[in-house]
């Protein structure tokens, strides 16, 4: 990409995501042709298994459910925040804790119910095409793209132990030339209301 096609959006997929972002970051950075504007990582997965199980558990319409995430796409790194939802839910704390761990372990719950002969690749290239698709709109000119997506970001988080680390902002406004801006996470949900 570096050498052919500098100016190409790149959308991350492969595993892993949260190691594979700032490895390819670093490697055009070394070809002097690095835009944060045009990599990202793909969450689109677990946007749609948080959109789904939530949809599933509370009994709504899979179409209008929108549930954020910020994070990464490994495990632990993946957050929802299921306090911005739309529509608005509310769970229990049980209910948000096995919603949490069920969605940061849905690709172990697919090879498991496969009996490991296979994994969840329907949904993953439901997830490429819907966040390739959305791409393709900003390329096209509608401004109103909005999609959780794992990117550089200036933005940072201190924790409760005062450790200062950078966090992967994954609610992303995109523009013709690609990430237009980060935004927090329940500013639009990860897509425009509308746009399911």
């Amino acid at each position: 990409m570096a050498d052919h096609d500098p100016k190409a959006w790149i959308n991350i997929i492969t595993n892993p995501v949260n190691s594979t972002v700032p490895i390819i970051s670093e490697v055009l950075k070394s070809k002097g042709v690095w835009d944060p504007r045009k990599l990202f990582g793909m969450t689109t997965l677990d946007v749609v298994r948080a959109n789904t199980f939530l949809a599933e558990l509370k009994g709504l319409r899979l179409i209008d459910m929108d549930v954020p995430l910020i994070g990464g796409h490994a495990g632990a790194t993946i957050l929802l925040l299921v306090s911005k939802a739309k529509p608005a839910v509310m769970l229990t704390e049980d209910e948000a804790a096995k919603l949490t761990v069920r969605i940061q372990n849905a690709s172990t719950e697919v090879v498991e119910a496969k009996a490991g002969a296979g994994s969840a690749t329907l949904s993953m290239a439901y997830a490429a095409a819907r966040f390739a698709e959305s791409c393709m709109r900003a390329m096209d000119g509608n401004p109103d793209v909005f999609e959780c997506t794992y990117v550089t970001s200036d933005v940072r988080l201190v924790s409760a132990d005062f450790v200062d680390m950078p966090l992967p902002q994954t609610s992303a406004t995109f523009a013709g030339s690609g990430l237009f801006s980060t935004g927090r996470a329940g500013r639009h949900g990860c897509r425009a209301q509308g746009q399911h």
